[in-house]
């Protein structure tokens, strides 16, 4: 018979080996070192590129870089280095994207899972969802136009509209597919529905979930260039039409150039974030070997 003691101790993960700490940071740093390789030997590329092209509206990195800065990011201290242009037309464009982004989740993570853990709900909802997400966000701008007028309900709305499906369909797989075994032992043991609602089905489902949300923050920056085109009186789609009206090429490639960054750093940070949600995967998958 095995003491209180002894069962603590077989339930503890293993100890990690000697020197597992050094080679992970080691590793970490091989690959941060060939990303920027890999990223500079892209911007060489593209100026090579672009010097052989020799287009006026095929601009190279060495003239993208001057312009992108003096129109963004070379404001007074009190602007926080931004200029004007980026205080009215960068900050609120995100302030949008997110707002957007963030109804969308709630609401896609909520009925995906209502919809994903009653079957009579799917077979009355589902045929609704797969017609409504087969409709192309952008078709609908002109709708939204015509229901909101021109200003932020409009672009957070078609923003939602846009984003909500990847959330949406990935929570409904992500909570029809929760361990059965988990769920029949919560109710052998008459676990609450909501504690099992927190406990068991979220952090079953949180993989898809969190799949859904990283493809819908890219979404999110679409959308929000897309709506600002027509029913926007500011923001970085705004700013592109005006660079474009006006002949403005350097002006055009550096919104597109600033889009890739955001994109690249709000990818970052998802990043970091689903790391941190599922760490007690990695936990329970080490305790398990």
């Amino acid at each position: 018979m095995t003491t209180p003691a002894a069962r603590r101790a077989a339930q503890r993960p293993a100890a990690r080996p000697p020197g597992a700490g050094t080679r992970t940071a080691r590793r970490r740093l091989l690959v941060l070192t060939l990303r920027l390789l890999v990223l500079a030997a892209a911007v060489g590329a593209w100026q090579l590129a672009t010097d052989a092209a020799n287009s006026p509206y095929f601009l190279p990195p060495s003239a993208i870089a001057p312009a992108m800065y003096h129109q963004w990011f070379a404001g007074p201290a009190s602007h926080l280095w931004l200029t004007p242009d980026a205080t009215a037309n960068l900050l609120p464009s995100v302030g949008r994207m997110l707002a957007g982004w963030a109804i969308a989740a709630v609401a896609g993570i909520a009925l995906g899972v209502a919809i994903g853990r009653l079957p009579l709900l799917a077979d009355l909802v589902e045929p609704v969802v797969h017609f409504a997400r087969a409709v192309p966000p952008p078709a609908l701008v002109p709708v939204f136009l015509f229901v909101f007028n021109i200003g932020t309900p409009m672009e957070v709305a078609a923003i939602i509209f846009g984003v909500i499906w990847p959330v949406l369909v990935n929570s409904i797989d992500g909570a029809r597919h929760v361990h059965p075994v988990h769920l029949e032992t919560a109710r052998a043991f008459r676990i609450p529905p909501v504690t099992r609602l927190a406990r068991i089905i979220l952090p079953g489902a949180a993989p898809k979930i969190l799949a859904g949300l990283r493809l819908s923050l890219a979404l999110a920056l679409v959308m929000m260039v897309v709506s600002e085109f027509v029913g926007s009186t500011s923001g970085i789609g705004r700013e592109m039409l005006a660079d474009q009206s006006l002949f403005d090429v350097p002006g055009m490639w550096s919104v597109i150039v600033l889009l890739g960054l955001l994109g690249l750093l709000l990818n970052a940070a998802f990043g970091l974030v689903e790391q941190r949600v599922l760490l007690w995967q990695r936990t329970a998958g080490g305790s398990s070997r």
